[in-house]
């Protein structure tokens, strides 16, 4: 069977059953033993010609034909056999063409998923910024009684950026663990590749741009004077 039909559209993987009913209305079921990754046969099934007319004697147009031709003579076979065979109902399509055609479908919802997940990483890391903000104003106090006694802005900026790059990072790196530890399986599972220079320019991003929230956040809370903080307390 087609990986992507039984994996996301039956749920079912290799040693599964599925139940069918043949021609006098009685229940079987099929037995999968293999998945085919990006084949040509989405939302179809192999078995046995000798197995499916054992269940469907009065079953017509099931066959399908793979033709192996020269790129260059492509056309001109489809075409030739098109005439000779089209009463018979043979329709031809190229395999490109068709795989290209079902890969749109797929690459459509992949695309859909990652701007949901990348607007799910830019709230996440907006949210780090209020974060950030709420906690430096709520350490205002100690902050200003560390100014008073000789420490720099520039070294009181840095000191609050550290602490919570650190956390920044750890998060991060902690993400990518987990997702790892989800995806390996499935990966080894169906022989996948992962994109590694995508991902790497996306974990790259994702640290960048937390640490560019971090730096806003941390010089809008901590301008002005700290000293005047001491005086409400």
């Amino acid at each position: 069977a087609d990986q992507a039909t039984a994996m996301w559209g039956l749920g079912k993987g290799v040693g599964d059953t599925l139940d069918y009913q043949d021609a006098s209305g009685n229940t079987f079921q099929v037995k999968i033993v293999g998945l085919l990754a990006g084949s040509v046969l989405q939302g179809k099934m192999i078995i046995s010609e000798q197995a499916f007319l054992a269940k469907y004697p009065d079953a017509a147009g099931y066959r399908f034909f793979l033709i192996d031709a020269p790129r260059e003579q492509a056309a001109e076979i489809a075409a030739h056999l098109t005439r000779q065979l089209e009463q018979r109902g043979l329709a031809l399509e190229p395999a490109k063409q068709r795989l290209e055609l079902f890969m749109s479908v797929q690459n459509t919802y992949i695309g859909i998923f990652t701007v949901l997940g990348g607007l799910g990483v830019l709230l996440g890391t907006a949210g780090i910024g209020v974060l950030i903000a709420r906690h430096v104003l709520e350490r205002r106090g100690e902050l200003g009684l560390m100014q008073a006694l000789g420490f720099q802005p520039g070294s009181l900026r840095m000191m609050i950026l550290g602490e919570h790059s650190v956390l920044l990072v750890l998060g991060v790196l902690l993400g990518v663990a987990t997702a790892a530890l989800a995806v390996i399986p499935q990966l080894i599972g169906s022989s996948g590749s992962l994109p590694v220079v995508f991902l790497g320019n996306l974990i790259i991003g994702v640290l960048v741009f937390g640490l560019l929230v971090c730096v806003i956040a941390v010089s809008v809370a901590v301008r002005g004077k700290l000293t005047e903080s001491l005086r409400r307390e």
